[in-house]
């Protein structure tokens, strides 16, 4: 223990090295800056893509048909606006959650933010505190940090004078102050930030099964891009112009130029809503991984229930007759420079200190559960748990499991025969009375537990308070089951996953304990989400699937968290689950159109090319592709591009499925399927070959257009189920846009529509019902076959919470 203060540096000095450039200047976030999000938005290979295809139909003269280069315009803007705004959500709420260390300087002591701290600075340390710089240990007080995010070390080590701290690292116990030896980007710290909260979409499901989808189809495209190219130019007799656009119009819809940006999209607009709610999202996919989870550990103390305490009654002993216990009690709140919400409540309750002189002190550790000091004259004194200072039978530890009971916390209070310092201390403890401690619960914990159980998240009570405590508070919030005392728990992954599977509430939990139940429970193959505050849940959070800590907990728990909870709320997490769910869903159903306009176009082109090798082989008649630019970028308006953007946007609480690459393909490759024979064989019925006259050809591609337009429509109306009066209204004016364009004289010639012959038209809405009846029988069956019951309607219940 030191008791020598270091002085810090005075203005002048912090001044001279500001001007010096020896500051902790490094980027608040490493996210990209404006310049690199409008270079990834603009030059993308989607872009690039449409931009060769759209230079190739200017050649022709024909600007009707480059409307489709208006999705050059829409992917860049659209992508760019959003995560410049998710981007500027992003900083202003890590500004607020970042760890702000204490730093001692000659004008004051004072919090400050991290880029305001400068070389030789001297930092004060405590429980929970995150070291933010590299430095020399000034100052240790049974200083114990714990550098497990640097090294995996798990065991906490004590640092004496003149040790180095790395930033990054996090006091466990004890107290202390060291001098910042290395800052800005030399420091750690400088490499952990730009890991911290990076704006990304890495290790997300839903990226990689859209990757894969990708891969898939650009196998797809290169030999149907190929084979139209040959027979559209080389086998067709109806001159470059035609048969370029043909050509383009055939490969402007293999490419799905809207998936990966609804994608992106989803997540931004996910990121902005939950910042309004002051929610900060460190990682992108923590949203996505939040909906899939299926465990949620939640810690009681600054979870289920509030921080502040307060002391309820102090009931003396039998044993501690005649000592000075309130005298006591306010000289160790006295002492403790760092003190948790129990000495808090108890210098509250006990401001006046008397006069003692303090010989040693004993910091508060997770490991031993109780704090002491040795006063010269007035004796060895102790304060911690009764269960672990007393024997289990004695009449006191007796006592205190009775008020325990009721849900209260219960510290004992003791003399003991050694000095708090020495290593076999506390030795034999003579109780005085136990101090009993109030905690609220959160008015909102019961609602939030009653969501997690209506969505068949199981939740678990993890603390290391008394397990019967703990279980009174469980079971105030209507959570079932008998506590269990962690110290019973085994060690071994198996018993221990099925202990965690029978019980749900545990007290006495220690941090190791905390990682091994996480890790337990993921290998039952459970997605896990742990929530803290506290230093003795870092290393859990850091290992679950998701982590999420409380803003006003310490900067260690929040600095491995993906979700900061920055206004504390518990009762937040469920608008998190429902924003995740709504990602999820809604990409599923945006992936569903994209793909299967990929898959219908891969198989007309696939189609069409076969019948032009044939015709170039055997001399049958050439076949020209079906539609010209204009009419895939009409077709695309309001059967894929509206409504997906209104999907991915629109509210959605369904609960996340597993296997998004299977579900998604079952859907969108049969449907895609039906979609192209049917607009092949209403094209071929219509079609009079390369002799045709210019308002034959229109007809027949008008024809196709019909059935194209009526089955991607159903498509369209299979999955924006189950319908709400919005999606049935989306679906019907969808299919209205279509009639008024076919119905109005100017967008029938603008469009190069021709539905005069009555005859095509009604064989082309024909072959489009019997497309559609067809894809209606496969949405039934696909509900077989995932094992999901196929639901028309949403069904009535009561309103949840992410709802309100």
């Amino acid at each position: 223990m030191t008791t020598a203060r270091t002085a810090g540096l005075t203005d002048a000095q912090v001044a001279q090295r500001r001007a010096q450039g020896q500051t902790n200047d490094i980027p608040a976030r490493a996210a990209r800056s404006v310049l690199e999000i409008i270079r990834a938005n603009v030059f993308t290979r989607i872009n690039a893509i449409l931009g060769v295809l759209l230079a190739i139909v200017l050649t022709t003269g024909s600007l009707i048909n480059g409307l489709f280069g208006l999705l050059i315009v829409f992917n860049s803007v659209i992508g760019m606006v959003q995560e410049i705004r998710a981007k500027q959500t992003l900083d202003k709420l890590a500004i607020v959650g970042q760890a702000k260390p204490l730093v001692r300087r000659q004008s004051g002591t004072q919090q400050l933010p991290p880029g305001q701290v400068v070389l030789d600075d001297v930092i004060e340390l405590g429980p929970g505190d995150q070291i933010v710089v590299d430095g020399e240990v000034l100052e240790s007080s049974d200083l114990e940090v714990d550098e497990s995010l640097l090294t995996g070390e798990a065991d906490p080590i004590g640092k004496d004078l003149g040790d180095h701290v790395m930033s990054g690292s996090f006091v466990v116990s004890g107290s202390g102050a060291y001098r910042a030896t290395r800052v800005g980007r030399e420091a750690y710290a400088a490499k952990l930030a730009e890991e911290a909260s990076k704006f990304t979409l890495v290790k997300s499901e839903l990226r990689t099964g859209i990757n894969q989808i990708l891969k898939f189809i650009t196998y797809l495209l290169i030999p149907a891009g190929l084979l139209i190219i040959y027979t559209q130019l080389f086998t067709t007799d109806v001159g470059w112009r035609a048969s370029v656009l043909a050509m383009v119009g055939a490969l402007v819809p293999m490419v799905p130029e809207g998936l990966v940006l609804m994608t992106s999209l989803a997540f931004a607009v996910g990121v902005v809503r939950l910042g309004q709610r002051q929610c900060l999202v460190q990682e992108l996919p923590a949203i996505e991984g939040l909906a899939r989870v299926d465990v949620v550990c939640a810690d009681k103390t600054g979870t289920l229930t509030e921080n502040g305490m307060r002391v309820s009654e102090v009931a003396e002993l039998d044993g501690g007759q005649g000592l000075p216990v309130h005298q006591a009690l306010a000289a160790l709140a006295a002492e403790d420079a760092r003190p948790n919400a129990s000495i808090q409540a108890i210098a509250e309750a006990f401001p006046t200190s008397p006069d003692w002189t303090s010989s040693a002190c004993a910091p508060f550790k997770s490991a031993t559960k109780w704090s002491g000091v040795s006063f010269s004259e007035h004796g060895n004194w102790v304060i911690g748990a009764p269960d672990v200072l007393l024997e289990p039978s004695s009449a006191a530890a007796e006592q205190a499991e009775r008020i325990g009971a009721r849900g209260l916390r219960v510290l004992l209070l003791g003399v003991c025969d050694q000095p708090v310092d020495h290593p076999e201390a506390p030795g034999q403890v003579t109780p005085a009375a136990l101090v009993v401690l109030e905690q609220k619960v959160r008015p909102d914990a019961r609602a939030t537990l009653d969501y997690f159980a209506a969505q068949d998240v199981s939740v678990k009570v993890i603390s290391g308070d008394n397990a019967v405590s703990v279980g009174a508070v469980a079971a105030d919030l209507g959570l079932s089951g008998e506590a269990m005392d962690a110290r019973k728990l085994p060690t071994e992954p198996d018993r221990l996953a099925g202990a965690l599977e029978e019980h749900t509430v545990f007290g006495r939990v220690r941090p190791d304990q905390k990682r091994a139940m996480v890790h337990a429970l993921q290998a039952r193959h459970h997605t896990v989400a742990m929530t803290g505050d506290g230093v003795n849940d870092v290393l859990a959070l850091k290992d679950a699937d998701i982590g999420v800590a409380m803003g006003a907990g310490s900067s260690a728990a929040r600095s491995v968290a993906q979700i900061v909870l920055l206004d504390n709320k518990f009762a937040t997490l469920p608008y998190v689950v429902g924003e995740g769910r709504r990602v999820i869903g809604n990409i599923e159903r945006v992936a569903n159109l994209f793909l299967t306009k990929t898959v219908y176009s891969v198989l007309l082109a696939l189609l069409v090319g076969l019948v032009g090798l044939a015709s170039a082989l055997f001399g049958t008649k050439p076949l020209l592709y079906p539609f010209q630019p204009i009419h895939v970028t009409v077709a695309a308006w309001f059967t894929i591009g509206i409504p997906a953007f209104v999907l991915s946007l629109a509210p959605n609480n369904e609960r996340a499925h597993p296997g998004f690459v299977r579900r998604v393909m079952s859907g969108a490759l049969p449907a895609g399927v039906v979609v192209g024979i049917a607009t092949f064989a209403s094209y071929l019925v219509a079609y009079r070959g390369s002799e045709a006259t210019e308002v034959q050809q229109i007809q027949a591609s008008t024809s196709a257009l019909i059935t194209l337009l009526t089955t991607a429509g159903w498509v369209l109306a299979v999955v924006a189920r189950p319908y709400q009066w919005w999606r049935l209204l989306l679906v019907l004016s969808c299919g209205l846009a279509y009639v008024a364009i076919f119905a109005m004289p100017l967008t029938r010639e603008k469009f190069l529509l021709d539905p005069s012959n009555l005859a095509l038209t009604l064989l082309a809405l024909g072959i489009g019902a019997l497309g559609a009846a067809a894809i209606e029988a496969m949405w039934w069956a696909r509900g077989g076959m995932l094992g999901e019951r196929p639901k028309l309607w949403r069904e009535s219940a009561t309103t949840t919470m992410t709802q309100r």
